[in-house]
């Protein structure tokens, strides 16, 4: 995709400047998730899957970025199982 730091659950891009960092137990930030996959020490959606994530940000890129369906699912299955959540 690009340089960006990214979510290693979603994908999406963390930035300071967004304030989308995940929180731990403490409030700190984690530096590796977003805070829609990773609040409060933990993942929002703990039994999530891989295939559900893929689905979830088919959905995401298609209704929000405007991307084809096709387009996004390519982009979702290449990049997502690569990321620390999912890589076995």
């Amino acid at each position: 995709m690009d340089n960006k730091v990214r979510c290693q659950s979603c994908g999406m891009p963390l930035s300071e400047e967004f304030g989308n960092f995940g929180t731990l137990s403490d409030g700190s930030f984690h530096p590796e998730f977003c805070v829609f996959c990773f609040h409060n020490g933990g993942f929002t959606n703990p039994t999530q899957t891989m295939e559900e994530m893929i689905q979830s940000s088919i959905e995401n890129m298609t209704v929000d970025l405007g991307m084809t369906q096709e387009r996004a699912a390519e982009i979702a299955h290449a990049y997502i199982p690569n990321l620390k959540r999912w890589k076995n």
